[in-house]
Protein backbone atom coordinates (compact mmCIF):
# COMPACT_ATOMS: atom_id res chain seq x y z
CA UNK A 1 0.00 0.00 0.00
CA UNK A 2 1.86 2.73 -0.71
CA UNK A 3 0.41 6.59 -1.14
CA UNK A 4 -2.37 6.25 -3.69
CA UNK A 5 -5.65 6.88 -2.67
CA UNK A 6 -7.43 5.05 0.43
CA UNK A 7 -9.75 2.00 0.32
CA UNK A 8 -12.23 2.51 2.40
CA UNK A 9 -13.61 0.18 4.86
CA UNK A 10 -16.96 -1.26 4.48
CA UNK A 11 -19.56 1.81 5.76
CA UNK A 12 -17.02 3.74 6.49
CA UNK A 13 -18.31 6.17 3.07
CA UNK A 14 -21.61 6.16 4.65
CA UNK A 15 -20.35 7.57 7.47
CA UNK A 16 -18.55 10.39 6.02
CA UNK A 17 -21.49 11.10 4.59
CA UNK A 18 -24.18 11.53 7.36
CA UNK A 19 -21.23 13.50 8.96
CA UNK A 20 -20.72 15.88 6.23
CA UNK A 21 -24.47 16.56 5.81
CA UNK A 22 -24.53 16.95 9.87
CA UNK A 23 -21.78 19.47 9.25
CA UNK A 24 -22.34 21.76 6.55
CA UNK A 25 -26.36 20.94 6.20
CA UNK A 26 -27.94 20.42 2.72
CA UNK A 27 -25.99 19.95 -0.05
CA UNK A 28 -26.54 18.10 -3.84
CA UNK A 29 -24.33 14.63 -4.16
CA UNK A 30 -21.43 16.35 -6.26
CA UNK A 31 -20.39 19.08 -3.42
CA UNK A 32 -21.07 16.40 -0.39
CA UNK A 33 -18.42 14.57 -2.62
CA UNK A 34 -16.25 17.14 -3.18
CA UNK A 35 -16.32 18.54 0.87
CA UNK A 36 -15.22 14.75 1.68
CA UNK A 37 -12.37 14.77 -0.67
CA UNK A 38 -11.17 17.95 0.33
CA UNK A 39 -11.33 17.28 4.46
CA UNK A 40 -9.21 14.27 3.26
CA UNK A 41 -6.82 16.41 2.28
CA UNK A 42 -7.54 14.23 -1.14
CA UNK A 43 -6.58 10.91 0.64
CA UNK A 44 -10.44 9.80 -0.43
CA UNK A 45 -11.30 10.24 -4.05
CA UNK A 46 -14.95 9.47 -5.19
CA UNK A 47 -16.31 9.41 -8.95
CA UNK A 48 -19.93 9.66 -9.73
CA UNK A 49 -21.35 6.33 -9.20
CA UNK A 50 -19.66 5.45 -5.60
CA UNK A 51 -21.05 9.01 -3.98
CA UNK A 52 -24.75 8.33 -5.53
CA UNK A 53 -24.94 4.63 -4.50
CA UNK A 54 -24.54 6.25 -0.85
CA UNK A 55 -26.99 8.11 -1.18
CA UNK A 56 -29.24 5.91 -2.34
CA UNK A 57 -28.57 2.93 0.33
CA UNK A 58 -28.73 6.14 3.12
CA UNK A 59 -32.26 7.23 1.92
CA UNK A 60 -33.29 4.09 1.57
CA UNK A 61 -32.46 3.47 5.52
CA UNK A 62 -34.33 6.68 5.81
CA UNK A 63 -31.29 8.19 7.73
CA UNK A 64 -30.80 11.13 4.83
CA UNK A 65 -33.84 12.73 2.58
CA UNK A 66 -33.56 14.57 -0.23
CA UNK A 67 -35.58 17.49 -2.36
CA UNK A 68 -35.02 18.67 -5.92
CA UNK A 69 -33.85 22.11 -5.58
CA UNK A 70 -31.43 24.40 -7.92
CA UNK A 71 -27.62 24.22 -7.25
CA UNK A 72 -25.02 27.32 -7.33
CA UNK A 73 -24.59 26.95 -11.18
CA UNK A 74 -28.72 27.55 -11.70
CA UNK A 75 -29.05 23.62 -12.80
CA UNK A 76 -31.51 21.70 -11.43
CA UNK A 77 -30.47 19.07 -8.43
CA UNK A 78 -31.34 16.73 -5.92
CA UNK A 79 -30.14 18.06 -2.16
CA UNK A 80 -29.53 15.63 0.75
CA UNK A 81 -30.27 16.42 4.73
CA UNK A 82 -29.92 13.87 7.55
CA UNK A 83 -32.71 12.95 8.99
CA UNK A 84 -33.35 12.29 13.00
CA UNK A 85 -32.52 8.41 12.51
CA UNK A 86 -29.23 9.48 10.64
CA UNK A 87 -28.47 11.67 13.57
CA UNK A 88 -28.80 8.78 15.76
CA UNK A 89 -27.21 6.60 13.41
CA UNK A 90 -24.05 8.93 12.70
CA UNK A 91 -23.67 8.96 16.71
CA UNK A 92 -23.89 5.12 17.38
CA UNK A 93 -21.44 4.38 14.32
CA UNK A 94 -19.08 7.73 15.72
CA UNK A 95 -18.69 6.23 19.31
CA UNK A 96 -17.89 2.66 17.73
CA UNK A 97 -15.32 4.08 15.46
CA UNK A 98 -13.37 6.44 18.47
CA UNK A 99 -13.71 3.20 20.29
CA UNK A 100 -12.00 1.12 17.56
CA UNK A 101 -9.13 4.06 16.59
CA UNK A 102 -8.47 3.92 20.22
CA UNK A 103 -8.15 0.19 20.18
CA UNK A 104 -5.82 0.74 17.02
CA UNK A 105 -3.69 3.64 18.52
CA UNK A 106 -2.84 1.13 21.57
CA UNK A 107 -2.13 -1.51 19.40
CA UNK A 108 0.22 0.23 17.01
CA UNK A 109 1.77 2.12 20.27
CA UNK A 110 3.16 -1.25 21.89
CA UNK A 111 6.75 -1.18 22.37
CA UNK A 112 8.52 -4.69 22.78
CA UNK A 113 9.10 -6.15 25.35
CA UNK A 114 13.13 -6.67 26.27
CA UNK A 115 14.66 -9.11 24.65
CA UNK A 116 12.39 -8.96 21.80
CA UNK A 117 13.22 -7.55 18.48
CA UNK A 118 10.98 -4.93 16.97
CA UNK A 119 9.15 -5.65 14.05
CA UNK A 120 8.92 -2.86 11.10
CA UNK A 121 5.75 -1.90 10.42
Amino acid sequence: MGDSKLDLLQGTLDLMVLQTLAAMGSLHGYGIARRIEQVSGNQVLLNQGTIYASLVRLEQRGWIASEWGISGNNRKAKFYSITRSGRKRLAEDARYWQRLTGVMDRMFAMVPEPGQEASKV
